[in-house]
C-alpha cells in the first residue's frame, strides 16, 4: 500500500524547493479531474495548513509537520482535522506524505514523493504523474523566461477567480512574480485591490508593471437579449476605462483576453491567421469592439497584446467539463455533421501564451491562442472517446444545441466552424507543451 514516485527536474534543488514554498503551488499541482477544490493553501511548509473541499461538505486538512521540515531537502504533511467537516476523512484515512529533494548536480534535482497510506498505489499514480509533469513544465517555462531577461514583476489581473485567471495567477506566483488580484468586492486580502469597472480608482494600478485583463461575462448560455447585453456590457466599457487608466498611470503592458469569435461563426475550410479579415455574427462584432477598446492604452505608449483564445480544454471548466461526463457514460458523439473545424488549446498552453506576452517584447496586437493542429468536430469527439475508452456513436443533432443555446447561440458557439492557426506564435518559434489533442486530454484527465 502507499506510493513511491520520483522524477528528475532540470533545475537546481533550491529552485525546485522554492517553487513549492510560493503561493499557487498547491493550485498548480491539483489534478483538474478530481472533485476536490482548494479552500486554503498552506502559508508555510514548516507548520502551515492546507485544506481541500469535497462534495457533501467534506474537508481534507493537510497539516505540515515541523519535525519533517529540512529545506531544501524535505517537507512533510499529514492528514489532520479541524472542525466537523474534516472528521470523516481525518478519522477514516491514514496519510503521511514526505516530499524529498535530492541534488544530482548539473542543475538537476530528483523529486521523490513517499506516501504512507492504505490507499493502493494504482489509485494514486495518475495524480502524481500529473503533479510531476506540471512541476517540470512550469519550472521549464519560468527558466526559459528568465533566460530572456524577465525579472520578477508586479502583475495586476482582472478575472483572477475564473478558470484561466486562477491558474494564471498561481503560475505567475510560483514563478516569483507579485500578483495583484483586481476584484469587484471589497478587498479582504493583501493581494487584492477593489476594482470598479465603471469608475476605477485613479490609484488602482500604482506600482503595477503589467495588467492582464480577463474579466467578462461568460458567453456560454442562451443568446437572449439580456445575455447578449451582458456579454457586450461586461467587456467594452470596462476594457476601455481600464485602458484609459493604464494610459494615465504608467503600466507599459496590457494583455487583454479576446476570442477567435473575431473570425465569424462559419469560415468553411479557410485557414485563419491574425491577418485574416473579421467575420460575421454577434460574437465577431463583440470581439471587434472589445479589441478596439484597448486603443487608449496603446495610444498612451503601452504595448498591447490581444489574446484571441480558442476552445480551452480543462475538465475544471468550459466545454470539456460539460462533455466529459457524457462521453464517460458512452453517450458522446459529434455535433451536427461533425465537419466543422474545432480550434482548441489546453489550459496550460494558454497560460504559457499569456506568460510569453509578458516577456516577449516583440509580441503585440492580436495573437491566436490555439493549438497548431485544429481538428474537425468528428475527430475531436473520436479522440476524447478514445482517451476515455468509450464509444462515440451517438451524434447530437443540430436541434439539441438550438434547444439549449437558441438559434444564434447554437450557430455561433456549438456549431461554429473556424480553422484557426497560431501564426504569430509559430513565427516566434513558440514551444507548445502539448500540441497534440490526445496528449493534452490524457494529461488533463489523468489517463497517462
Amino acid at each position: 500500500m502507499g506510493l513511491l514516485y520520483s522524477s528528475v527536474i532540470d533545475a537546481p534543488i533550491y529552485e525546485v524547493f522554492d517553487w513549492h514554498t510560493r503561493s499557487g503551488a498547491f493550485t498548480r499541482l491539483a489534478p483538474p479531474w478530481q472533485p476536490g477544490r482548494i479552500v486554503a493553501e498552506a502559508d508555510s511548509l514548516k507548520d502551515g495548513r492546507a485544506e481541500l473541499g469535497f462534495p457533501g461538505g467534506l474537508r481534507w486538512v493537510a497539516d505540515h509537520q515541523p519535525d519533517g521540515y529540512d529545506p531544501p531537502r524535505r517537507f512533510v504533511d499529514a492528514i489532520g482535522t479541524d472542525g466537523l467537516a474534516s472528521l470523516p476523512l481525518g478519522l477514516a484515512v491514514r496519510w503521511r506524505h514526505t516530499h524529498d529533494f535530492e541534488e544530482l548536480g548539473d542543475e538537476r534535482t530528483r523529486v521523490i514523493d513517499r506516501v504512507e497510506t492504505p490507499v493502493p498505489a494504482r489509485a494514486l499514480r495518475s495524480m502524481f504523474r500529473y503533479r510531476h509533469r506540471q512541476l517540470a513544465d512550469d519550472i521549464a517555462a519560468h527558466r526559459r523566461a528568465a533566460a530572456t531577461g524577465l525579472a520578477p514583476m508586479t502583475v495586476a489581473i482582472t478575472g483572477s477567480s475564473g478558470l484561466v485567471g486562477a491558474q494564471l495567477s498561481a503560475f505567475l506566483s510560483t514563478g516569483g512574480h507579485h500578483v495583484i488580484r483586481l476584484v469587484r468586492h471589497a478587498a479582504t486580502k493583501p493581494v487584492e485591490r477593489q476594482w470598479n469597472p465603471d469608475d476605477p480608482d485613479p490609484d488602482l494600478l500604482t506600482g503595477v508593471d503589467a495588467v492582464i485583463h480577463l474579466a467578462g461575462e461568460s458567453i456560454a448560455g442562451r443568446f437572449t437579449d439580456e445575455h447578449r447585453a451582458a456579454i457586450l456590457d461586461s467587456r467594452i466599457g470596462p476594457t476601455r476605462r481600464l485602458a484609459e487608466l493604464i494610459a494615465r498611470s504608467g503600466p507599459k503592458l496590457l494583455i487583454s483576453a479576446s476570442a477567435i469569435g473575431y473570425y465569424g461563426y462559419d469560415r468553411g475550410d479557410e485557414t485563419l491567421t491574425e491577418d485574416s479579415q473579421r467575420g460575421d455574427g454577434f460574437l465577431a462584432d463583440v470581439v471587434d469592439e472589445w479589441e478596439h477598446a484597448t486603443a487608449p492604452a496603446e495610444e498612451g505608449g503601452a504595448r498591447v497584446v490581444k489574446v484571441r483564445t480558442g476552445i480551452v480544454q480543462s475538465p475544471a471548466g468550459g466545454t470539456l467539463r460539460l462533455l466529459r461526463p457524457l462521453f464517460a457514460a458512452g453517450l458522446g458523439g459529434r455535433l451536427g455533421s461533425g465537419r466543422q473545424w474545432f480550434s482548441w488549446i489546453g489550459i496550460d498552453d494558454l497560460i504559457d501564451v499569456y506568460h510569453r506576452a509578458l516577456w516577449d517584447s516583440a509580441l503585440s496586437g492580436p495573437v491566436n491562442a490555439v493549438a497548431p493542429d485544429p481538428l474537425r468536430n468528428v475527430d475531436y469527439t473520436r479522440v476524447l472517446a478514445h482517451v476515455l475508452h468509450r464509444p462515440a456513436l451517438l451524434p447530437v443533432p443540430p436541434l439539441g444545441p438550438k434547444v439549449l443555446l437558441g438559434e444564434q447561440g447554437a450557430r455561433e458557439l456549438a456549431l461554429a466552424n473556424q480553422r484557426v492557426l497560431p501564426a504569430r506564435l509559430q513565427q516566434a518559434d513558440h514551444r507548445f507543451r502539448r500540441p497534440d489533442l490526445e496528449q493534452t486530454l490524457r494529461h488533463l484527465l489523468g489517463r497517462g
